[in-house]
């Protein structure tokens, strides 16, 4: 079985850009706000919301395995 995440979005941070919707589409959605989420918290690891998380410009979106709550991205240090 593979990894499962638990992905966040800062919304203090979270510019409304939508690269999140570009890089995993179906993933993330906007709010009337202009706002990202994830359409599903919990999730298997994938190589897209990977990509949504680190194509964001100001780094809002924050994955850690789920369980341990160990850093996916932003990495550690």
């Amino acid at each position: 079985m593979g990894d499962r995440w638990q992905v966040e979005v800062d919304r203090a941070l979270c510019i409304g850009s939508a690269q999140c919707l570009h890089h995993a589409p179906g993933s993330f959605r906007l709010d009337a706000g202009r706002q990202s989420h994830p359409v599903e918290p919990e999730t298997d690891a994938n190589e897209k919301v990977l990509a949504a998380a680190e194509g964001c410009p100001v780094e809002a979106i924050m994955i850690t395995l789920l369980g341990s709550g160990e850093p996916v991205f932003p990495p550690e240090g």
